[in-house]
């Protein structure tokens, strides 16, 4: 065959392809081109390659568009254990979800907690295993941060309360869902997206919807925040909450100070010895004290809250041990010692591994690295982990000062993982 006659039939070969791929011809039309006449195959196969993957590296993951958008969310603020304001930001983004043209469920809060929102959408194997979304919208944050702590932008950074944990995250998410829709590629999977309420709590309320919502999927995907090198968290470490209360005998400080017990003086006995059981395996924090109402009283209760993070099982059992056993001083003040929310621990499986290998195959396709890492910080990535459910979690945006008045997310670092997001969502079967 003539050099010139075979260029031809590449190119009507080529032109085929491009219209299959935009509607124009059936794809079963594709299997009647002969491999032999694209140059032994290369070059044909090169655009049959492209045109089944989506054009995931060209969506307009704009970072003024996105921080646009993001900045409602930062600004409707949602502390946890204000459950009217954690169900303003569900509306904000409900309507969001609708406008995409997800089927919602809004699940009542129970606990005094916010209400939970469910979002899926259309699909012709809805009723299979898919992927989950599954992010929290409430923060650590209370209603009147935004008077001290505005939403602001300096140069590659943008702050805000709850812009990193994990609003940031959230929003991304859904934008990756709409780029995928405006491009009219179908995923192979279906796609639900759960928003929480009380994640910063630990999801005591929320723990059974969680876990029964991932047992119907063959994926989650968290899209907390990124790790500072841009890292992704493909396991995490057991986190245990314990409420203490010392109960001391009352009586009035100026007048009759001896007859009294103390309570908020043997907490902070206790509070000292349970941060010096901190060691490179388990770590103890105290960060809420409650005690007393009357300067001229001998306070009579005294409360506590406490984290402990354990790097092992092992640990995480030795931990409970001790603290549990803890005894008052004070012989007169009774000490109660009450375990919380736990999370469990969520060591890294095989169908862990392999949603990374899919990520990270992805991330070098778009140029960037995701190296993995295990986090103390807990996340609801801990129970759809621990089920043995296929998870992947420090999805969101980078950025630094989570819980602080110094949170903030990388501007650059929106559209990278957006794109992340997308490919991850177009690619998983």
């Amino acid at each position: 065959m003539a050099a010139g006659t075979a260029d031809h039939r590449l190119v009507a070969d080529v032109h085929q392809v491009l219209r299959c791929r935009d509607g124009q011809a059936a794809p079963d039309q594709i299997t009647a081109i002969s491999p032999s006449r694209a140059i032994g195959g290369g070059i044909l196969v090169g655009w049959i390659k492209v045109m089944n993957e989506p054009p995931v590296a060209a969506l307009p993951f704009d970072p003024d568009d996105l921080l646009s958008g993001l900045k409602t969310w930062v600004e409707c603020e949602s502390p946890t254990f204000d459950a009217a304001a954690v169900n303003r930001m569900m509306d904000v983004a409900s309507r969001q979800l609708a406008l995409m043209g997800a089927r919602l469920d809004r699940i009542p809060g129970r606990m005094g907690f916010g209400d939970c929102v469910r979002a899926r959408f259309a699909h012709p194997r809805t009723e299979e295993p898919g992927v989950l979304i599954l992010g929290h919208l409430d923060t650590v944050h209370p209603v009147g941060t935004l008077d001290q702590f505005s939403w602001r932008r300096e140069g590659n950074r943008c702050f805000g309360p709850g812009i990193l944990d994990m609003k940031g995250g959230n929003y991304l998410a859904l934008e990756a869902i709409r780029h995928l829709q405006q491009t009219s590629w179908p995923t192979s999977l279906p796609i639900t997206v759960l928003f929480t309420s009380d994640e910063e709590a630990g999801s005591p309320s929320t723990r059974d919807l969680i876990e029964a919502e991932a047992a119907r999927h063959k994926y989650v995907l968290v899209p907390e925040a990124g790790r500072r090198d841009g890292g992704v968290v493909t396991g995490r470490y057991p986190v245990a909450r314990f409420n203490l209360a010392a109960i001391g005998q009352p009586s009035h400080a100026g007048l009759r100070l001896s007859e009294g017990h103390s309570a908020i003086r043997e907490m902070a006995r206790q509070i000292i010895a349970i941060e010096e059981m901190t060691t490179e395996e388990s770590t103890f924090r105290v960060g809420v004290v409650q005690g007393g109402k009357w300067v001229n009283c001998v306070a009579t209760i005294c409360r506590a809250e406490v984290l402990n993070v354990s790097k092992s099982e092992v640990a995480f059992s030795r931990s409970r041990e001790r603290i549990l056993a803890l005894r008052s001083a004070n012989p007169n003040v009774n000490l109660v010692v009450e375990p919380s929310a736990t999370r469990p621990f969520w060591t890294t499986s095989d169908k862990d591994w392999a949603l990374y290998a899919e990520a990270s195959a992805i991330a070098q396709r778009f140029g960037f690295e995701i190296p993995h890492q295990y986090s103390a910080g807990g996340s609801d990535a801990n129970f759809t982990g621990a089920m043995g459910i296929a998870t992947l979690d420090g999805l969101g945006p980078r950025g630094d000062h989570p819980h602080t008045l110094e949170e903030h997310l990388i501007v650059e670092s929106l559209p990278e993982r957006g794109r992340l997001l997308a490919g991850l969502l177009a690619a998983l079967k």
